[in-house]
């Protein structure tokens, strides 16, 4: 088999990019490629910025300046391509879109998904997500999880996106089918930092940060039906970290219908974790309009519900 060819590529850095470390500015020129990949290039002497072999990840580059990159294709860079597929695209304008996920769909390529991702369907969807990191994706839903997510068709609204995120002024909110019956009040809250789990690295959990890294994560929950085996719970993020609300659920002793990795089981037509992420709000990042968008229950989480004996009225919450 031929060697993939090295390409080189012209580097210019613009005011965005003037003060920022040398990998991170490569990250938006050059955004098909990890940051990690583009750090290891570095190292390897494979960056020249003003005619000078730059070697430290960490250099600030200024606006002007100018460079050359030697890339070799990886199976990461092959997966930024266009792959035409049915979106359900529930709001669209200039700036951003809205699109309702099914469950089963990658959002991003990742190994083991260089393809058939959310992110190859955006770059058939609209050439101009080319131009943009992780084509306009401001957050991310698991594999298996469904529903609503935000998309940004700008820079600066992708900015401003990350921006409100962070600021916790975008509401998401998520319904999700937690195995036992609810014990507890009808509502409460989680306030567990997230991180690796040490003793299983494929899943996270609630650590102590004295002893483990992580992040602190919170998410409030809110019982809206009860039955003998199941309950139904409505779950608000105040933090997004890496599986948070089915983490949450399983130090609830809650773990969510489905989800195997944290302890729940199988059955009653579901086959991946009971979590659909059914209301997203925020304000428009152009025109400040409230926007507001709630999704229908996928057919598996309606079934198994129905098979439950659990009550869903989506006009009482």
């Amino acid at each position: 088999m031929l060697e993939p060819q090295a390409e080189q590529r012209k580097l210019v850095f613009t005011a965005a990019h003037h003060g920022m470390r040398l990998d991170r500015a490569l990250v938006e020129l050059v955004p098909e490629f990890s940051r990690n990949y583009l750090q290891q290039l570095i190292e390897a002497g494979s960056v020249q910025v003003n005619g000078q072999v730059l070697v430290k990840a960490s250099h600030k580059v200024r606006v002007s300046d100018a460079g050359l990159i030697e890339l070799r294709p990886t199976p990461q860079s092959q997966a930024f391509k266009a792959e035409a597929m049915v979106l359900d695209v529930v709001y669209a304008d200039a700036h951003l879109l809205v699109i309702n996920k099914p469950a089963g769909l990658v959002v991003h390529p990742a190994p083991g998904n260089w393809s058939g991702t959310l992110m190859n369907g955006l770059l058939a969807y609209d050439a101009g997500a080319f131009d943009l990191p992780r084509a306009g994706i401001v957050h991310r839903l698991d594999k298996d999880t469904s529903g609503l997510m935000v998309v940004a068709r700008s820079r600066p609204v992708m900015d401003a996106l990350v921006r409100a995120i962070a600021a916790r002024e975008v509401k998401r909110q998520y319904l999700a089918i937690g195995q036992g019956a609810w014990s507890g009040g009808a509502r409460c809250q989680v306030a567990a930092a997230i991180g690796r789990d040490p003793v299983n690295r494929l899943r996270m959990a609630a650590v102590d940060l004295d002893l483990h890294p992580g992040k602190p994560a919170r998410t409030d929950f809110e019982l809206l039906s009860n039955a003998a085996q199941a309950c139904l719970v409505q779950c608000t993020l105040h933090t997004g970290r890496t599986h948070q609300i089915r983490v949450h659920m399983m130090q609830l002793k809650h773990p969510l219908l489905g989800d195997a990795l944290y302890g729940g089981t199988m059955g009653l037509g579901m086959t991946r974790q009971a979590l659909h992420a059914y209301r997203l709000a925020f304000a428009h990042p152009i025109t400040r309009q409230a926007l507001s968008f709630t999704s229908d229950l996928p057919p598996d989480f309606s079934t198994a519900l129905n098979s439950l004996g659990l009550k869903y009225n989506q006009n009482h919450i």
